[in-house]
């Protein structure tokens, strides 16, 4: 099926979503990589608060190139999200509610995912130049020494994705694996 999400999210939208469902996001989302987890994890570490709110945010994994001329950002593409996974469980248990990249995720990630109802979904990897299209803002706020691993603050219209591992844990890449294997 496809659906049309607003975010930041809220539990209940996310609930409806199954593993294969495609997706189109409008609203805030946010990006952070590999150094922008890193010290998120640090700040908690050190008892100190977040840069962002993220109770009920999507961050997505992604590292932009630089903007063309009249444009908010230039290429999007997704990252490979298993470089997040040491850092993901505690940001789903402090509230995030998705997460967008490309690749598998660890179990650990899996369990927080169905513990706190949350959602990840994939973006089309190789496919950066037309997700930019879907985005119509693009702001650092924080970080901003990261260069382009700063935490961005991004606005989207009809974001495409596919929900990849749904919150019952229904994952799609080990569903379509053995679906494969019974044809």
């Amino acid at each position: 099926m496809d659906y049309h999400l607003t975010a930041p999210f809220d539990g209940e939208q996310l609930k409806t979503l199954r593993s294969g469902d495609m997706v189109y996001i409008t609203g805030t989302i946010y990006v952070a990589r590999d150094a922008a987890h890193k010290r998120m994890q640090e700040a908690l570490d050190q008892g100190k608060d977040l840069p962002i709110d993220i109770q009920g945010q999507t961050i997505y994994y992604m590292g932009p190139s630089p903007a063309r001329e009249g444009r908010p950002i230039g290429s999007a593409g997704p990252t490979t999200a298993s470089r997040m996974d040491k850092y993901a469980p505690k940001l789903l248990d402090l509230g995030l509610r998705g997460m967008i990249g490309k690749g598998k995720r660890s179990q650990a990630v899996k369990d927080a995912i169905v513990r706190n109802g949350a959602v990840y979904f994939a973006a089309i990897g190789g496919a950066g130049a037309l997700l930019s299209k879907a985005i119509t803002a693009s702001e650092v706020v924080a970080y901003d020494d990261l260069g382009t691993e700063a935490i961005r603050k991004l606005e989207v219209k009809d974001f495409p994705a596919i929900v990849v591992i749904d919150s019952i844990g229904d994952d799609l890449y080990i569903k379509s694996v053995e679906q494969y294997h019974k044809e």
